[in-house]
């Protein structure tokens, strides 16, 4: 007997009293749907870079750097010890550079830090190009809800030099962030499919009125001047997310989520309360939504850069002497010792983070295995472009090979942008280039490029 039964991928069957449950992946959806391995990215970003200790100060322990040994193993600092137990999951990365950081306002590390922001930059009247994270989704989207996650300790965008997001779109602009965990939750979570009908009825309405405004939008566009033009085709683009979101949105309503525990969730933490509390929430709802495999690509903003924002008082919270900014600038032992301290305090909450990744399972092995996660800073130092603290995590089932300080050779340092097309590649996604790269990271911890 033939097996040409075919059945989609996102196939249900539905019961008495309109209840559906989602099937498993199954052989008769065929190999390219029962061999896929879900690939993942999430990328965690620190403002204000890592102390790093001179000499002089006498306190080499607290380099957020570890100790090269031989055979490339390294030795975790103090400030990066918590995140000592997933050793076999991890790797530092030093001597990484943006070419364009050293020639541009240090401030805007942030803005560069996912995208190199190219000072060659085809578009126009265009200060960023698009971010990892977007290329990453443009791939994936297909496989899951909504195509990114993005995430900051600050809502929304900031503004150039001070920016409170690190996703930039394909036209390079910033893409707003969410800081709320009830918000976030209700958007991820909370889909009333007790009445798809009327959730379906209020897609079409919302399709409706954004293809309304885009047709509108048309014809207004030939009466206005070019700096008007300019205005509209942001939003115009903004718009364009909007209904591709809706669309995802209409694909999905019928498939059912992954039935989860939520009950060690805190959905009232807030920026403004306890800081391990707030973090803790918000790495729970992506662990969560990497476990439901309700998008593959996501961004948190864990700082923001020059004392902006809720948590550049953090420290202060946590007992330490300064805010986060301020910590940054000491060039005393003590107060290296303090900003070490801090650094310290993100390890633990990465090691949550990578703890509850490593607790929930896909078909081949846990979720971490099948996420790169990407750590670090677009500063080493104050203001410094040089050396970027980049520790990367995950990806076992991707080809990445850890356990390893790997440093670029010698006294020349590797475009970021290297280590992004690698992950690129680890992923399936096969772009001919990234940014300013110049290639990939063979013989590193990648070992699939």
């Amino acid at each position: 007997m033939g097996h040409s039964f075919r059945l989609d991928r996102r196939a249900f069957l539905r019961g008495t009293g309109g209840v559906t449950l989602a099937l498993p992946v199954l052989d008769a959806m065929g190999a390219e749907v029962a061999d896929h391995i879900p690939a993942r990215f999430c990328a965690l970003y620190t403002a204000n870079g890592m102390s790093l200790p001179k000499s002089e100060h006498k306190i080499p322990e607290w380099s957020w750097f570890p100790t090269a040994q031989e055979n490339g193993q390294f030795a975790f600092g103090k400030s990066t010890a918590p995140l000592a137990p997933f050793r076999k999951q991890v790797s530092f990365m030093g001597g990484l550079y943006h070419p364009s950081g050293p020639k541009a306002d240090p401030h805007i590390c942030s803005d560069m830090w996912l995208t190199g922001a190219p000072l060659h930059n085809p578009k126009p009247g265009t200060f960023n190009s698009v971010g990892l994270d977007q290329v990453i989704a443009k791939h994936t989207k297909q496989y899951c809800r909504r195509p990114s996650l993005v995430l900051s300790i600050d809502a929304g965008t900031g503004y150039l030099s001070r920016t409170g997001t690190i996703s930039y779109s394909v036209e390079g602009r910033p893409i707003p962030a969410e800081n709320n965990p009830r918000r976030v939750f209700d958007r991820l979570f909370r889909g009333d499919h007790s009445s798809l009908e009327a959730e379906r009825d209020k897609l079409k309405l919302r399709t409706r009125l954004v293809d309304a405004v885009a047709a509108n939008a048309k014809s207004l566009d030939r009466q206005l001047g070019k700096s008007d033009r300019e205005r509209m085709d942001q939003y115009m683009s903004s718009l364009n997310e909007v209904e591709s979101q809706l669309i995802a949105s209409e694909r999905w309503i019928d498939v059912p989520l992954k039935k989860q525990e939520y009950s060690h969730l805190n959905l009232d933490a807030t920026p403004e309360g306890e800081p391990a509390e707030y973090y803790k929430t918000m790495f729970d709802l992506i662990a969560l939504a990497f476990d439901a495999d309700i998008t593959r690509s996501v961004t948190f903003m864990l700082n923001r850069e020059d004392g902006m924002g809720i948590s550049d008082t953090f420290p202060l919270k946590l007992g330490l002497s300064k805010t986060h900014h301020n910590l940054s600038h000491a060039t005393d032992p003590e107060g290296q010792l303090q900003f070490a301290k801090y650094d310290q305090f993100l390890s633990q909450q990465v090691a949550h983070f990578f703890e509850r990744m490593n607790s929930y399972k896909d078909r081949n092995g846990s979720v971490l295995d099948n996420t790169i996660v990407l750590f670090g800073s677009g500063a080493s130092t104050t203001h410094n472009s040089h050396n970027l603290p980049t520790l990367i995590a995950g990806g076992a089932n991707l080809g990445l090979k850890h356990g390893n300080y790997w440093k670029s050779a010698g006294e020349t340092e590797t475009p970021m942008s290297n280590v992004y097309l690698s992950i690129l590649r680890s992923m399936g996604i096969h772009e001919e280039s990234f940014s300013d790269s110049t290639g990939t990271l063979s013989g590193s911890i990648f070992s699939k490029v």
